[in-house]
């Protein structure tokens, strides 16, 4: 028995050793970028967006990721049982709607059944999908669909869900902030908080900016060059001298 049980765990410790490293890709946006370990998310994992209120910008945020997912080719699917998907939002995201797959399943069950489906195939670049409740086994499900497939499955989840059990490599909150002004500025301004990625827990969060009129998404409080090279915030009383 117990040599039996050695050779199991030599094959799962073979099996284990061929399985070959899923590539990084950005999230689509330069300061998150910053802020995660691998610069970066890996394909064949989920990525969850908890939204922290309406207008938190969390669906943009996926959106982007996806687009970034798609860049060297692929399809995108989003399951949308909702029907909250407004087209002309996913057009100025720059997604290749001739590539894209718009699911409208009837109901909660159908929807986790149709994101692990896509999620399961090795043409789909990225899923992403409005789930409000997943069972601890059906995100279990999700996650090794994804790894199955090589894809990214973007999970935006409302508030509650941030006290449920996930099976995703990067888990955040995605908060509205207030709006501000400034010369020649003005924007609409959401924070990052990083729940979970790899060994780093409830990272200080990260604010940004979308302007209103390019759709750009930047830092809401851009270093100087000379700090960013430092790696240091700038003296305030040096900036006075």
């Amino acid at each position: 028995m117990n040599h039996k049980i050695m050779q199991l765990r030599e094959l799962l410790s073979r099996k284990e050793s061929e399985k070959k490293p899923y590539e990084t890709i950005s999230s689509g946006c330069q300061p998150l970028d910053r802020l995660l370990p691998q610069c970066g998310f890996q394909r064949g994992s989920l990525i969850e967006w908890i939204a922290g209120g309406a207008g938190s910008g969390a669906s943009l945020l996926a959106l982007l990721a996806a687009r970034a997912a798609c860049g060297r080719g692929g399809t995108l699917v989003l399951v949308d049982r909702r029907q909250r998907l407004y087209p002309p939002a996913a057009k100025a995201c720059q997604l290749e709607l001739q590539n894209t797959i718009v699911v409208h399943p009837a109901s909660a069950k159908d929807e986790c059944w149709a994101v692990e489906q896509t999620l399961r195939c090795p043409d789909i670049a990225a899923v992403v999908a409005w789930p409000e409740r997943l069972t601890s086994h059906a995100f279990r499900r999700l996650q090794l669909a994804a790894e199955h497939g090589g894809g990214m499955g973007l999970l935006v989840r409302p508030a509650t869900a941030c006290h449920e059990s996930s099976w995703a490599s990067v888990r955040m909150m995605v908060t509205p902030c207030a709006t501000s002004s400034y010369v020649g500025r003005q924007g609409w301004r959401l924070g990052i908080e990083l729940l979970r990625c790899g060994g780093l827990f409830g990272t200080k969060p990260l604010e940004l900016e979308i302007d209103y009129q390019t759709g750009e998404l930047r830092d809401a409080h851009p270093r100087s060059l000379a700090a960013q090279l430092a790696g240091t915030t700038p003296d305030p009383r040096q900036a006075r001298a």
